[in-house]
């Protein structure tokens, strides 16, 4: 039986039920695994069309670059209309991009659907807002937390399936069955999720002037926004480059590139965590406490080169379960303090922080596949190491 309410201000007095939060959770992780994964395949896929480093480096930045894009223009929305309507017309739209991208012939057409991928995939940040406003406030960090479990844990587990796929039956086939997931997985979400009443009545141009407006109203909006791009300049740079890596140093193909991402899916769990000591003892502290975790995890593997190749490989499972977890557990004690600022303007005010947040995600795919062409692996590790030290930077600044 479906839990249809007649509005989000109805769920607010009793919160989410764990049905719900699982649905959600899982939409959130469907939804933007599929901008992540080419990144196993990236090898595959060059091999395919017959493209080298730098041009296949265009596919994540495209789909990076096209979640940002979609975020700053079309998340604004759910503060407008009703998230439920939103959620089923993107993820339809989503299942539509997921299938053109199986079919498609060339590069050329590969990169502009790759970008109409990122667009559509934003579903995903209307499905955080949709939870936030329908969590009771005690319980908000935690509830955003358990759903960000999903959302972070599609990230990382996307390159473990799309990795193995590709290698047994082809990186088309991988877009053909992600198609199907968010398919069945939307008209779920349709059948359960309240409908939910409007926080603003402005014109969709007022709305993204608005945007403006908030970044220069909340100084901890600008430094959470700042912050979390930078970290994502790291983990995209480090994500987009570990299987070029692999194959030209290791001889290990995309199923293997993809089984590192279980390293960084066991700090996924720790979303729900971070979010309840966020609730207990305020978002500042875990976000310090991150940032740290993320920048050592990746200075760590200056030592790759002192090392034997199981050592190596050994290292990089060490970084990677050390950078995800203090990525998450920064990123859920933003997005708790980013809520917080405005009721009204939720979804605004985290279209503006993951629209910094994506920049920052494609500005590390572009960069890191620069940085292994010209400096190899240690290019990339430094890029990324500094690029969290700016993090860090930011919030031990803040008050």
């Amino acid at each position: 039986m479906s839990l249809v309410l007649p509005s989000s201000s109805a769920a607010l007095d009793h919160g989410l039920s764990r049905k719900s939060q699982f649905l959600l959770a899982s939409g959130a992780g469907l939804s933007v695994a599929s901008i992540y994964y080419s990144q196993p395949m990236l090898s595959i896929m060059g091999d395919s069309f017959h493209t080298g480093v730098t041009e296949t480096g265009l596919v994540p930045t495209l789909t990076q670059l096209g979640y940002a894009a979609g975020i700053l223009f079309l998340t604004p929305l759910g503060d407008r209309y009703d998230r439920r309507r939103l959620i089923l017309l993107k993820g339809l739209l989503l299942t539509a991009t997921l299938l053109l991208c199986s079919l498609t012939g060339t590069f050329s057409m590969l990169l502009l659907t790759s970008l109409a991928l990122g667009l559509a995939a934003t579903v995903a940040q209307d499905i955080i807002p949709a939870a936030a406003a329908l969590a009771t406030d005690r319980q908000r960090g935690k509830t955003v937390g358990t759903v960000m479990t999903g959302l972070l844990a599609g990230i990382l587990l996307s390159r473990v399936v799309s990795g193995a796929v590709a290698d047994w039956f082809g990186w088309r086939s991988l877009y053909a069955g992600a198609a199907l997931g968010v398919l069945l997985i939307t008209l779920a979400m349709w059948q359960t999720l309240p409908r939910f009443t409007p926080a603003s009545r402005l014109s969709y141009p007022a709305l993204l002037r608005s945007l403006g407006q908030l970044w220069l109203q909340h100084a901890p909006l600008r430094r959470a926004a700042l912050a979390q791009g930078l970290l994502s300049v790291a983990f995209s740079a480090f994500w987009s480059t570990l299987a070029l890596m692999l194959a030209a140093r290791f001889h290990l193909g995309a199923a293997s590139a993809g089984a590192f991402g279980l390293a960084g899916a066991a700090g996924a769990l720790a979303a729900p965590i971070a979010g309840a000591i966020a609730d207990r003892r305020g978002p500042n502290q875990v976000t310090r406490i991150g940032s740290a975790l993320v920048m050592v995890s990746f200075a760590l593997m200056f030592i790759m080169p002192l090392l034997s190749p199981p050592a190596q490989l050994a290292v990089i499972v060490i970084s990677a379960i050390g950078f995800d977890l203090g990525l998450q557990a920064t990123l859920i004690a933003h997005q708790t303090l980013v809520y917080s600022l405005d009721p009204a303007a939720r979804s605004r005010l985290n279209a503006v922080m993951f629209t910094v947040v994506f920049i920052g995600m494609a500005s590390g795919a572009a960069l890191g596949s620069q940085a292994f062409a010209c400096a190899g692996w240690n290019g990339v590790v430094a890029l990324a190491t500094l690029a969290a030290a700016g993090g860090l930077i930011i919030r031990l600044r803040s008050h």
